[in-house]
């Protein structure tokens, strides 16, 4: 009996022996005419699932996500609801707004690396420093130029003649504090007329001497009134499209 099953378990290891010997090499490189080299479909597979795995990273600082997340989140702070929106309404706002902002980049990427590469015209590392260029473009056009020096400066990478030279592990950290900086002065800039109507709230309650009521009880509905009258979602939305430079001539 132990003699057949060890016959039983080397006609089921043989067929797999025999097909590692012959398969698809774990690891190879293959150099081109013009000197490119091109690894195999396993690598290139292993190295798009890794990249994978950086995509939420990548989707959040590296477009104009953050600034808009922000400026939802501090707006909603200002008019003094604590879950209304929800979290998952105003990430789908900022994700679907960032879509919206970032669609001449993506077309770009698309045209110039993914679809040269599906076709088979260009290779993977070809196709990758294809797409860097329009997002380098994007970030560099919104990046202060102070920002951009700080971190220059202490990568020590002081060889380069114009930004478009520096690496991106120097523009995207660059380009992440100008958009929080920049998101917010716009949060700041959101914030005054609700504080105003919180002072004049409060002020017209303590002369009442309504002490033991709340003044973010009774400023709310008027806040949400004033959001609502001077269309407060399309002038928020509005400007941070365009304060991306849409729409501009």
């Amino acid at each position: 009996m132990p003699l057949a099953l060890l016959v039983a378990v080397a006609a089921l290891l043989l067929p797999s022996l025999a097909l590692a010997e012959t398969g698809i090499p774990a690891v190879s490189v293959v150099t081109g005419a013009n000197g490119q080299q091109e690894y195999t479909v396993s690598l290139q597979i292993l190295a798009l699932m890794t990249a994978l795995s950086f995509l939420p990273a990548m989707v959040v600082l590296m477009t104009s996500f953050t600034r808009i997340i922000v400026v939802l989140a501090i707006l909603r702070q200002a008019l003094g609801l604590q879950q209304t929106p929800s979290n998952q309404v105003l990430l789908g706002i900022a994700l679907f707004m960032s879509l919206f902002i970032m669609t001449p980049v993506l077309d770009e990427v698309y045209d110039n690396a993914l679809e040269p590469y599906m076709s088979e015209q260009i290779g993977a590392l070809e196709a990758v420093e294809q797409a860097k260029a329009p997002m380098r473009a994007f970030m560099l056009s919104q990046t202060r130029m102070t920002d951009l020096n700080t971190f220059t400066e202490i990568s020590g990478n002081t060889s380069a003649s114009s930004p478009q030279e520096l690496p991106m592990t120097v523009i995207i950290p660059a380009f992440v504090t100008s958009e929080l900086k920049t998101a917010f002065q716009i949060g700041f800039m959101l914030f005054i007329p609700f504080l105003v109507i919180d002072l004049v709230v409060a002020s017209v309650l303590m002369a009442m001497g309504m002490m033991m009521l709340s003044p973010m009880i009774v400023s709310l509905p008027f806040k949400i009134m004033l959001f609502v009258l001077v269309d407060g979602w399309n002038l928020v939305l509005g400007t941070l499209a365009v304060s991306f430079g849409l729409g501009s001539t």
